[in-house]
């Protein structure tokens, strides 16, 4: 799945080709696209008539697209997905299952997933412009309302891995698999070592690290193994040659020389030095 980097790249996209738009008429194909929306897509496309978007957000890996109405249009990117501005009369892509027309008459806006497990919804917006279906969500590294320091104390008290932690988006949201390891390989702790174990200042240079990685990754347009994640233009991120970690396997450590390897995790894989990331003695419940 894109994690922030990739996520933040799609939203500075439609900040600067979708605000302060007019949105004069959706076409949603197909049911899948609206499952998240419980009433439907025919309600879907209704609500999304003679609306303007008002601002393009993102928490975590979570992206929306404010409206006047005081709604928030929800989007999913799930493995594939990808919202892309292109001219009315360009092609239709094989998988686009919404599009979007303004009352300016320029580019529209299209949602195009290939594997379907994205999708679009609405919700309110709360008080503090979070749409409460993602309330839920922590707060990532990159907003004022991100509190380092609560979320170290958090994971001190926690019997868990570390990697586990740095994916659990109700404690820190927007590091994925990709990410989460590259902060660790930077730490040199093994994504296995129990937070409770881990020594405060460590705990937060993990997290330190892993906003700087993730800061890198925007720089480069977001990390790309797959062709499928672009950018509202279908450029793709280039981070991907500097990893140090994910996806390395077999190769020498940048840092000093070991055979990176490969670990199960989580339903995942784990990328570590066994050098430079010592696993602990006893392995931690994933």
């Amino acid at each position: 799945m894109p994690e922030l980097p990739e996520v933040e790249v799609v939203r500075r996209g439609l900040q600067d080709h979708v605000v302060g738009r007019h949105l004069t008429r959706a076409r949603i194909s197909g049911v899948r696209v609206a499952r998240r929306h419980d009433a439907g897509a025919e309600d879907l496309a209704d609500r999304l008539h003679d609306v303007t978007v008002t601002a393009a957000s993102r928490r975590g890996k979570y992206l929306w697209l404010a409206l006047d109405g005081e709604d928030a249009l929800i989007v999913h990117l799930g493995m594939s997905g990808q919202m892309l501005v292109e001219p009315a009369d360009a092609p239709l892509e094989k998988h686009c299952h919404a599009r979007f027309d303004f009352s300016d008459g320029g580019p529209q806006l299209r949602f195009v997933d290939q594997r379907t497990f994205g999708g679009l919804a609405l919700s309110p917006l709360g008080p503090d412009a979070i749409p409460q279906a993602v309330a839920h969500i922590a707060p990532d590294p990159f907003e004022a309302a991100y509190d380092q320091a609560a979320v170290v104390r958090r994971m001190k008290l926690r019997d868990s891995a570390v990697k586990r932690a740095l994916l659990d988006q109700t404690l820190v949201s927007g590091i994925g698999n990709i990410y989460a390891d590259e902060a660790l390989w930077r730490a040199r702790v093994h994504g296995e070592r129990l937070c409770s174990a881990l020594t405060k200042p460590t705990l937060s240079r993990i997290l330190d690290h892993a906003r700087e990685v993730m800061g890198e990754a925007l720089g480069h347009g977001g990390t790309s193994f797959d062709s499928l994640y672009v950018n509202v233009n279908g450029a793709s991120g280039y981070f991907d040659r500097s990893l140090h970690a994910y996806g390395r396997d077999g190769t020498p450590c940048d840092r000093c020389g070991t055979i990176m390897c490969r670990e199960h995790f989580m339903n995942r894989s784990s990328f570590s030095c066994p050098v430079c990331q010592p696993r602990p003695r006893r392995r931690s419940v994933a």
